[in-house]
């Protein structure tokens, strides 16, 4: 299975490859493969070629025609074949128009893609090989037999990436369940890596052989994780519960688009800021800054992603409760990758599938010190509603805040009432439960002008009288 390769040994490589079925035009397999090369390269390995084939649908057996898995073999020094796979397969992709995307280009020009040398592209060996969609376990066996190296999926590889970012207790178990979930019916059908599953994927958090991890103890260990996740939640809900009464702005949005470093800038805090793809995946919590009334806590939740397994959509139930909880959602948006509408897209389907649609929210179009002022133009006409920052700008941040307290204090009163001194107990309520504009002193009392919600000004009517 893959293992860090130590700086002797230099990275280990990959080639990617997918099959483009009819429906999917060239921008979204594109942007789809480019997306997959970020995530391998979080993962640590090197990629040395991308390959995409157009069919009308994946070869039942090993997704490409004949042909094309022979070229895909190429790069890793397998024979691309597979016993039994018929030449039938490739004849009927004959009308099919195979495109190999060479390293660093998605659309490289046509020398580039023709060589009189077939090896010359093939110089550089790959150590794996990566599908960008979802493979099964007969694909998986006969892909590793034509290849001779280990075949990952995009879900494999955002497990991966999920299992050696996870940190809290929370988070090990969520990646854990999902894990095995993936790993159970693809223990048998992978034979590279012989029995040990250390070091690659499904090594973290299960610690035994693949003759050990069958169903049966595959399924009593998910059960026993999710027993352990029970009194995890329980807690969590309770510290749900005494923030009930607190406004909560959640920031959500697509992997990498800069929550993280919004979340620092906006409560001070010490929020892990990586340019890598899911490099949080436990939801932080805190008060922003400097500290108002009423007061504000900031939540960050885990990225989300074209494609991702249901399985940990359905394991970071908790962390998506998390927004759920919110008074307001900041959509937060990379405004400078150019697919950010499609990446807005799953953010609010994701959201809509476990009911946040409803909770009020702001679109927040982030790093806008990337674009040209012809494209922020032309932006602003687009979504003349949304708020353009830069999370790096402390004058946007400045103003991001001044938009969240103005949504927060927006049915708040402002009045000025007078305190007799017999009741001053009620004048140190009342700076918990509102908003001290100025105080005065005389003969009569304390005098204070405030700004709270209605229901506070009732309290504080009836205690007077």
């Amino acid at each position: 299975m893959i293992e860090q390769s130590n700086d002797n040994q230099g990275k280990k490589t990959a080639v990617l490859f997918s099959v483009q079925t009819h429906g999917v035009s060239d921008e979204e397999n594109n942007s789809s493969l480019i997306e997959l090369r970020s995530l391998v390269k979080t993962m640590g390995l090197e990629v040395v070629a991308m390959l995409t084939q157009r069919r009308p649908k994946p070869e039942t057996g090993t997704l490409l025609g004949a042909g094309k898995l022979k070229e895909l073999a190429g790069y890793t020094g397998g024979t691309g074949i597979v016993e039994g796979f018929s030449r039938k397969s490739e004849d009927e992709t004959s009308g099919d128009i195979d495109e190999d995307y060479p390293v660093g280009s998605l659309a490289g020009s046509d020398e580039e893609r023709s060589s009189d040398d077939p090896m010359a592209k093939n110089s550089v060996r790959a150590d794996v090989v990566v599908y960008d969609g979802e493979i099964s376990t007969k694909q998986l066996r006969n892909l590793e037999k034509a290849t001779g190296v280990e075949v990952l999926d995009r879900t494999g590889v955002i497990l991966e990436i999920f299992s050696r970012h996870a940190k809290s207790r929370e988070a090990l178990i969520q990646v854990e369940i999902a894990k095995l979930a993936y790993l159970a019916p693809r223990l048998r059908a992978s034979h590279m890596g012989g029995d040990r599953q250390g070091g690659g994927i499904g090594s973290k958090g299960a610690g035994e052989t693949a003759h050990e991890l069958d169903k049966r103890r595959i399924r009593d260990r998910i059960s026993e994780l999710k027993l352990r996740l029970v009194g995890i939640r329980a807690e969590q809900n309770r510290r749900r519960s005494r923030r009930e009464k607190t406004f909560q702005v959640s920031l959500v949005g697509y992997t990498n688009a800069g929550k993280s470093s919004l979340m620092r800038k906006l409560t001070g805090s010490d929020a892990l800021v990586e340019d890598k793809l899911f490099a949080t995946l436990d939801t932080r919590v805190k008060s922003l800054q400097p500290e108002v009334f009423p007061p504000v806590l900031v939540s960050d939740t885990v990225g989300f992603i074209k494609k991702l397994p249901h399985d940990l959509v359905a394991s970071f139930q908790s962390t998506l409760d998390e927004a759920l909880a919110a008074s307001l959602l900041l959509f937060t948006v990379d405004v400078s990758d150019p697919a950010f509408r499609s990446q807005l897209a799953v953010t609010q389907s994701v959201l809509k599938e476990i009911g946040g649609e409803t909770i009020p929210s702001r679109l927040i179009l982030n790093k806008i010190d990337k674009l040209t002022a012809g494209e922020l133009e032309a932006l602003h006409r687009e979504f003349p509603d949304a708020i353009f920052i830069s999370a790096h700008n402390s004058v946007d941040v400045a103003f991001l805040r001044k938009k969240i307290l103005q949504y927060f204090e927006s049915n708040m009163i402002e009045t000025t009432m007078v305190i007799p001194y017999d009741k001053g107990h009620l004048l140190g309520q009342l700076r918990n439960k509102a908003g001290i504009i100025n105080e005065f002193y005389d003969e009569t009392g304390t005098k204070v002008t405030f700004k709270t919600f209605p229901e506070t000004l009732t309290w504080l009517q009836k205690n007077l009288d």
